[in-house]
């Protein structure tokens, strides 16, 4: 279970009503007590259940942090919406770097392995971590899948996180940077609407800029949106399809590995 959100949670179920024409979920209650008294009962076990989840999660963390510096490993946690483009830009990124660098890739996604398989078609390693009804990745499942891929040291291993602006932003993985891909479809008011994420990530990618004669999306109004959630963060626009300005993310890359 998640305790950020209850993803995967079982112990409640939810009924659907309709109101003014909208479905609004009500949480099932055990019939013997107060709703309040059961409200009040499981705001405090959350918050107790997600100290608990963060804590564990970061031991795990910092042994991975702790594992990737030892052996020169420079890691990356792909963050974005589902769709943003993050399977394109690291198939596109592998093409480019392969011969540079020894890459692998973690697939996060709650089911299939339709990810990394376009991964390792590219000829780099990757394993597919299935998440079922949980909507992120966690450090200990990081950790047996570096195991399992037995990543090369002094490589270049990429992370991409189950598509959610929610969870991952609370999970550190030993990553050395969380970096954001939002695609211009989504609209431009995503730092906003999700800033935790966009406070926890080192670098904003803008990803489909060959699109923006046909959406409407404001990089600049998105830009700044994003700085004033995280005055640090950095930026690069690209297309990952059409090559426009890929070289600002590969050139980001080869600045920040760790040799």
């Amino acid at each position: 279970m998640c305790g950020i959100c209850g993803c995967g949670q079982t112990g409640k179920s939810s009924k659907f009503q309709p109101i003014a024409g909208k479905l609004k979920p009500i949480l099932a209650h055990h019939p013997n007590h107060p709703s309040h008294a059961h409200e009040h009962h499981d705001n405090e076990r959350l918050i107790k259940v997600e100290q608990d989840l963060l804590s564990k999660n970061n031991a795990y963390a910092a042994q991975n942090r702790a594992y990737f510096e030892q052996h020169g490993i420079f890691v990356l946690n792909l963050v974005s919406s589902p769709g943003a483009g993050k399977t394109t830009l690291l198939v596109e990124t592998i093409k480019a770097l392969k011969d540079r660098f020894p890459i692998a890739v973690i697939e996060g996604d709650q089911q299939t392995e339709h990810d990394a398989d376009r991964i390792r078609a590219t000829g780099a390693p990757a394993v597919q971590i299935n998440t079922g009804r949980v909507c992120h990745l966690d450090a200990h499942a990081i950790g047996h899948a570096v195991t399992e891929l037995k990543v090369k040291e002094r490589s270049l291993l990429f992370i991409e996180n189950v598509g959610n602006l929610v969870c991952p932003a609370s999970f550190d993985l030993g990553e050395a940077h969380k970096v954001v891909v939002l695609s211009v479809s989504e609209g431009d008011d995503k730092p906003i609407k999700y800033p935790d994420m966009f406070y926890a990530a080192d670098l904003m990618v803008i990803n489909k800029t060959d699109l923006l004669p046909y959406v409407d999306f404001d990089v600049e109004r998105c830009i700044q949106y994003a700085k004033n959630v995280n005055p640090g963060i950095q930026v690069i626009q690209l297309s990952a399809t059409k090559y426009d300005n890929f070289s600002a993310w590969t050139n980001w890359l080869e600045q920040n590995i760790v040799r």
